[in-house]
């Protein structure tokens, strides 16, 4: 159930603000609507975050085995992440100059060691040489005066010294310019030795942000404590303010805020209000307000919450909670996506394997490990009814599991025909018939306790008559549903039973439907506008015919999944038996069945996220009018 909320205003003397919040927050029950704040203070509260986060993630790239960590207060570690922050600068540079030190080492490398000091020095004693490559083809068509020293010929390449004497023709000059060797700002010697200290210096960094990376569990921490000085600087800057003050004699001004807090915990709002003399309206909340969502749930029901805590999914305050509604059915899905007795009993197995270590570890069983045992359960019984295990064959499977087996929908009988009472043996259903209606009437009491549910809701109100209407709506589209796609010889739309037109009947219940929920669907104030509305959305109604039937057909989605992860599994059992008759690839068989099994697990899991949920979440929440509109409820607190 969704828990009754207030809706309070809270005014205190404007000097008060901060003092009144440090009280709220020790009360730990005010859920505050203050969503933006400013100041100075907030801003440099936001960048110490942002400093500290930025740290954390360079300490993450650092290996964790075998370290020991180290403590440090918030302080300290703002520092620190500061330190990491420089560290990761420098060693930005230094991946810098090492890449540009060996790129100018590989570029003059050809010439061997290079000293442009030298080279500066003999143009002083009027030597004056420059360094130049071009083509061997360029180079034969020098003139005389072009004096030259060969270093190295090649048949590509010729490199050379020329001694400049001021006696080279104007076209050897242009050629000579072009061939030019840049030289390096310094010896080849220098950029070998400052390459070396970049190297040392980048391996000295790297050694000190592995030591700081100790202090990662410090700085999540000072986030943490940061973030909660971030909450209470937003409420206490975000507050509204009010001048009251009459004449310029004194100012008086207030601050106030608006919150929301369980009706059962108002009492204590309201004594604190009392011993601090502060102003204090309560009041239910209105759909205008953008009321919390806090869920009570029995423990069992609550074992779905860590499904909901996933999806990141509140139902809106104003709207119905299905999470009771949500556990059973989601169980029911797992069951049949997995659809494998094997898996299931793997699945508990996994299951009990947390019980076991939260028990040694002296802590409360987790939820997940209850909701885990249960998805297995399921998983267990449907693989039991339809004899389903690990993917094998039912003939390869003992006789007592065939046995245990419900034989209209059992893999056992997968080739026999069963012919209903009313066809006279002229038309006969199979197995996966059989289950493909299973399917059908779990997506009809699914959507009927959708539209029971709103019904129940809008009792006292013509409104519920539309609730009714869309119910015969259902049952009749389920029949017609059965008729065009499991199988219109055995589901005829002219089909009497003793006497009774099934099949019309059907079809009048989807038209009377229809009709009645036409008229009171919409309905607030009076029929006619009920009607109204109606016809102003006149396409959405008709529309909505249609997707009863395509939403009752979307439950087939269960069969059609199972039954793609039952062939991968008898797929992998066919990979794997022609090696189980050799005794040196039995470990490659068990090799492969491990994550063959393993790997269509993880696909079923994927499955039930995206189907199975999906048949929550959208098909019967739409049934109900659950739009997930809303937002969790989370006190102001220490």
């Amino acid at each position: 159930m969704i828990v009754p909320m207030k809706k309070v205003s809270l005014i205190v003397l404007d000097g008060e603000r901060k003092n009144a919040l440090k009280k709220l927050r020790k009360l730990g029950l005010l859920h505050i609507e203050i969503k933006e704040g400013k100041g100075p203070r907030l801003v440099e509260l936001k960048e110490q975050i942002a400093s500290l986060e930025k740290g954390m993630a360079a300490a993450a790239d650092k290996p964790a085995k075998g370290m020991v960590q180290k403590e440090a207060d918030t302080q300290e570690a703002l520092s620190i992440a500061g330190r990491i922050d420089f560290l990761q600068e420098e060693q930005k540079k230094c991946y810098a100059d090492i890449s540009a030190y060996q790129a100018e080492l590989e570029r003059t490398r050809a010439w061997g060691d290079i000293d442009p000091g030298e080279i500066v020095f003999l143009a002083e004693k009027g030597i004056v040489l420059s360094f130049h490559e071009m083509s061997p083809s360029v180079y034969d068509k020098l003139g005389d005066t072009a004096r030259t020293i060969v270093l190295e010929r090649t048949k590509d390449i010729v490199r050379f010294l020329l001694i400049n004497d001021g006696t080279l023709t104007e076209e050897d000059k242009i050629q000579l310019e072009r061939s030019r060797f840049k030289l390096p700002d310094v010896s080849t010697g220098e950029i070998r030795k400052k390459l070396e200290d970049a190297r040392r210096q980048l391996q000295s960094i790297k050694e000190e942000l592995e030591a700081l990376a100790a202090y990662r569990p410090s700085m999540e921490r000072a986030v943490a404590a940061l973030k909660k000085e971030v909450e209470f600087e937003t409420y206490a800057s975000g507050m509204e303010e009010e001048d009251l003050s009459e004449d310029s004699s004194g100012k008086v001004s207030v601050a106030y805020l608006v919150g929301f807090l369980p009706a059962e915990d108002l009492s204590k709002l309201q004594r604190m209000a009392r011993e601090n003399a502060w102003g204090l309206l309560a009041e239910d909340p209105t759909e205008e307000d953008d009321a919390p969502t806090k869920l009570s749930n029995n423990k069992f029901v609550s074992l779905v919450y860590p499904v909901t805590d996933f999806l990141g999914s509140m139902p809106g305050y104003f709207e119905p909670d299905i999470s009771g509604w949500f556990l059973v059915f989601i169980t029911i899905f797992v069951g049949i996506i997995f659809g494998d007795g094997g898996y299931g009993l793997l699945i508990c197995g996994i299951s009990a394997a947390m019980m076991i270590k939260n028990r040694k570890e002296r802590k409360a069983i987790a939820p997940i490990a209850w909701l885990l045992l249960l998805f297995g359960g399921m998983t267990l019984v449907w693989g039991t009814i339809t004899c389903s295990w690990f993917g094998l064959a039912a003939e390869e499977l003992p006789e007592w599991l065939k046995r245990m087996s419900v034989p209209v929908i059992s893999n056992v009988y997968s080739d026999k025909i069963w012919y209903p009472f009313w066809t006279g043996g002229k038309a006969g259903l199979t197995t996966s018939q059989n289950v493909q209606i299973l399917m059908f009437t779990i997506a009809l009491l699914h959507l009927l306790i959708a539209h029971a549910s709103g019904a129940a809701r809008n009792r006292g109100s013509l409104k519920m008559l539309g609730d009714i209407g869309s119910i015969l709506e259902l049952v009749g589209m389920y029949y017609v549903v059965l008729s065009l796609v499991v199988n219109g010889a055995v589901f005829g739309l002219d089909l009497v039973v003793s006497g009774i037109p099934v099949g019309t009947i059907a079809v009048a219940l989807v038209i009377i439907g229809f009709a009645v929920n036409f008229i009171f669907g919409n309905y607030e104030e009076s029929i006619l506008q009920s009607v109204l509305d109606s016809v102003k959305d006149i396409v959405s109604m008709l529309l909505g015919v249609v997707n009863v039937f395509s939403d009752i057909v979307s439950y087939i989605r269960l069969w059609a999944v199972g039954l793609a992860g039952a062939a991968i599994s008898a797929t992998i059992n066919d990979m794997v038996s022609p090696l189980l008759g050799h005794f040196i690839f039995i470990i490659f068989a068990v090799i492969i069945l491990v994550f063959g099994h393993g790997l269509n697990m993880i696909l079923n899991v994927l499955s039930v996220i995206v189907h199975g949920i999906r048949l929550n979440t959208l098909e019967f929440s739409t049934h109900i009018g659950l739009s997930w509109s809303g937002h969790k409820y989370e006190p102001f607190e220490e």
